[in-house]
């Protein structure tokens, strides 16, 4: 019987390695779920859950199966305040190595690939926050977050942030795994395989601005997968399987352990343009015990079973 209660327990841990610790795909209204923090200029900082992407003619995520509803992030849309936002789930805590996962689309106002009015605005992603602090470029950071521009058009097209970096982690700094000077922008050779592409014809259908494409080294107009990993204590951030950065989270202070998305303008120049076609989408978020620390616990369950056995 203490047998088969202990492979029981080692399924049990292997299954929670796969288990999610918070998943949302926006295909319901979960505005009521979320906090949504803004910096200055609040009144041109927005959020969208339950955004209907299909009406600026894109394409649904690749995780979706279909459907083309998700959390759409916009700064100085208005106002032209150097401003940003970040959103957290309420009262999410996450107290276990992680993998936090989203597709993720950064769309600006075009042509390309260089962009229009305002088109150089940057988001993304994570952790550290205590869910009801604004996290951006020019905030008091109390988390570690990273992020990268939309259009590719700024000398720091990569970024990250924390307590120990405040404005950002400078250039040829060591987190950011492209090595040497420029590491941070779209032009270093590590950021290659992030190749040019069209704006959609789908969308150039309904916005005339939107022709040409993106900068190679940029990750416009294609759904991505962003990915932030924990693992002990180091926190780190990749684009479709690629590292771009690592920090330490013992160099760092946070306020929380609640995950965050952030968007925010470089510059206090709102867009002239009234198609609001600056922003951010984030489809398909899901959070899962980072499964090399499971497994562990499973084998070493395991082997306390096999050890007992032999007595």
């Amino acid at each position: 019987m203490k047998h088969v209660l202990g492979l029981a327990l080692v399924a049990s841990l292997a299954a929670s390695a796969t288990a999610s610790i918070y998943s949302n795909n926006f295909d319901t209204d979960t505005t009521a779920n979320w906090n949504v923090n803004k910096g200055p200029n609040p009144g041109g900082s927005f959020a969208d859950f339950f955004f209907d992407y299909s009406t600026y003619g894109i394409e649904s995520a690749p995780n979706s199966g279909g459907t083309t509803r998700g959390m759409r992030l916009e700064a100085n849309v208005t106002g032209g305040i150097f401003s940003g936002l970040s959103v957290s789930p309420t009262g999410l805590s996450v107290n276990t190595d992680f993998k936090l996962k989203a597709d993720v689309w950064m769309n600006f106002v075009g042509p390309g690939p260089v962009g229009g009015s305002g088109s150089t605005q940057a988001g993304g992603m994570g952790f550290g926050t205590n869910g009801t602090t604004a996290q951006w470029a020019a905030s008091a950071q109390s988390s570690v977050f990273f992020a990268s521009t939309l259009d590719g058009n700024s000398a720091v097209d990569y970024r990250a942030y924390s307590s120990a970096a405040a404005t950002g982690y400078g250039d040829g700094n060591a987190v950011f795994a492209a090595a040497g000077a420029g590491n941070r922008n779209h032009s270093h050779p590590y950021y290659a395989g992030f190749t040019s592409t069209n704006l959609p014809a789908s969308q150039a259908a309904l916005f005339p601005s939107q022709t040409g494409s993106t900068l190679a080294g940029s990750i416009g107009f294609k759904w991505r997968a962003f990915e932030v990993e924990r693992l002990g204590n180091n926190l780190s951030w990749s684009i479709d399987g690629l590292r771009i950065a690592t920090v330490d989270l013992t160099t760092t202070t946070l306020s929380g352990d609640n995950i965050l998305f952030t968007y925010f303008d470089t510059n206090g120049g709102s867009t002239s343009d009234t198609n609001r076609l600056n922003f951010m989408l984030v489809d398909n978020v899901e959070v899962v015990p980072e499964p090399a620390s499971m497994t562990a616990l499973a084998v070493g369950a395991l082997a306390l079973i096999r050890r007992r056995r032999a007595r």
